[in-house]
């Protein structure tokens, strides 16, 4: 019965208590910061990078219906972390919520999918920002009439994944992708306060990018491109209504990150207020998003053309009076893919440092800088995992990682927050999820389906990370524990 001791919810109320002189997380973050940080972390690799792999290559223009799909599973599960986050405003996120309703064991295997979904994710996004960086280099030396072409052994994952084995390409690393994750993993070091200021810019820029893009694309929409909306199926998950939901657990990585405003809720002023605007907030806006973004991308171009490493560039590339926005795009994909990496590196960390005061892992992972205030030892570590993964492995591995990792993360919080109203019903919960019962088992149900999907193909790389992560909890972990004591 250890595996499922829970911890008490007292404890994650006095988390800000420490001993005299001891360094804390600092309180500075806003609503308008919580939500610009839900957008900088999920505006990013869904609409600038998997939107066009995922019509390509599984649901042509219905992959509108697979972020449909996606939203509303993000939607359910967004309304029980806003409930969590409102009544225990800790950096543990899907970690602490399952420690306190489905306890230890269960709370260690979300806190180990969770490493999976930040670090990794970061690291994907890394790739994806690598192939836009270099097509603007490109595109640079274009207009300055000379070559600027990176060579492509520097910017190419030297591994491959080819029937579930990883083999040699000729590349040596992907250098651009190195280099971005070092540079974000550095700002993230120097503070929360810098980090939340530099991603307020870029969500801004990209934003406007986005914007632009719709504007001047309605105009060169072919409604024959949308024909047939749902192609006729061609296998297991390659399009049909299979493809659709296929595609929906691709693109689900694109929502991942609204959660990671969760991870912030130690350095929210307000967070029993300010945390559910803002993990609501931001999923709905960028919902919204992503849907009116994949209708004109597949509408301006034919879906089987999309299957490229930066799809909207490509699409662009197609109408000569819109190069001008090409490049803007490609700045605004820079951009938005770096608010997604920095987004990532802040909430892994924050996830190491809950885990490490409940003694699940090394206590230098709970050390806190004493000049900047950020949990720096778990940022050195996560940065330099991120910048190992982004210039050796390719992004689709990766991010089908990520988003069984995530799928896991939203469905056990799902799950607890029907426990928590039955097992702790007199806990003050600033705000309330409605027809918990059923919002709870409808969003872990769609994103169990979802993560099946994902895992058909990808078994075996699961299996052997929660293998690993079995092995540090009975090796460590569970000695450690501080409710051992």
């Amino acid at each position: 019965m250890s595996l499922f001791r829970t911890q008490p919810v007292q404890a994650f109320a006095d988390a800000d208590a420490t001993a005299p002189g001891e360094v804390t997380l600092k309180r500075v973050l806003t609503a308008r910061h919580l939500i610009a940080l839900g957008i900088g972390a999920v505006i990013g690799a869904g609409i600038f990078v998997l939107t066009g792999h995922a019509a390509a290559t599984h649901a042509g223009p219905a992959v509108v219906l697979s972020f449909v799909i996606a939203g509303i599973a993000c939607g359910l599960a967004g309304l029980c972390y806003a409930e969590f986050a409102s009544m225990l405003p800790v950096s543990g996120s899907a970690y602490s919520y399952a420690y306190a309703t489905l306890g230890e064991f269960v709370a260690w295997f979300i806190g180990w999918m969770l490493v999976l979904e930040y670090t990794f994710a970061a690291a994907t996004v890394s790739v994806g920002w690598s192939g836009y960086f270099t097509g603007l280099i490109d595109s640079i030396g274009h207009g300055l009439g000379m070559s600027l072409s990176l060579p492509l052994a520097l910017t190419s994952a030297p591994l491959n994944v080819v029937d579930g084995r990883l083999v040699p390409t000729g590349a040596l690393i992907n250098l651009p992708a190195v280099a971005i994750a070092t540079a974000i993993a550095a700002l993230c070091y120097r503070g929360i306060t810098q980090s939340a200021f530099v991603n307020s810019i870029i969500v801004l820029i990209k934003l406007v990018v986005i914007f632009l893009f719709m504007a001047f694309s309605l105009q060169f929409i072919d409604p024959a491109n949308w024909t047939p909306f749902i192609p006729e199926s061609q296998g297991p998950g390659r399009f049909g209504w299979d493809g659709v939901l296929r595609g929906a657990s691709i693109v689900f990585f694109a929502y991942i990150g609204f959660d990671a405003v969760s991870t912030a809720a130690q350095e929210a002023k307000n967070p029993q207020r300010d945390m559910p605007i803002g993990i609501l907030g931001s999923l709905f806006i960028c919902t919204l998003i992503y849907i009116a973004m994949s209708a004109v991308m597949t509408g301006i171009m034919p879906y089987s053309l999309l299957g490229t490493p930066k799809p909207v560039a490509t699409a662009l590339e197609t109408y000569p009076s819109l190069l001008w926005l090409k490049t803007l795009v490609e700045v605004g994909a820079i951009a938005g893919l770096s608010s997604v990496i920095l987004v990532m590196m802040v909430g892994q960390p924050r996830i190491f440092y809950s885990m490490s005061r409940d003694g699940l892992i090394p206590p230098m992972f709970g050390r806190i800088h004493p000049k900047y205030r950020t949990p720096h030892v778990g940022t050195v570590v996560v940065g330099v995992t991120a910048v190992l993964l982004a210039g050796l492995l390719p992004i689709g591995t990766l991010g089908e990682l990520v988003s069984m990792g995530t799928l896991l993360a939203f469905a056990t919080v799902c799950i607890g927050i029907p426990i928590l109203r039955r097992t702790r019903p007199d806990l003050p919960r600033a705000f309330r999820v409605p027809a918990a019962p059923l919002v709870g088992a409808l969003g872990a149900a769609a994103c169990l389906y979802l993560f099946l999907q994902s895992f058909r193909e990808n078994w075996h790389w699961m299996v052997g990370w929660i293998a690993i992560g079995m092995l540090i909890y009975f090796g460590y972990s569970r000695r450690h524990s501080k409710l051992n004591k």
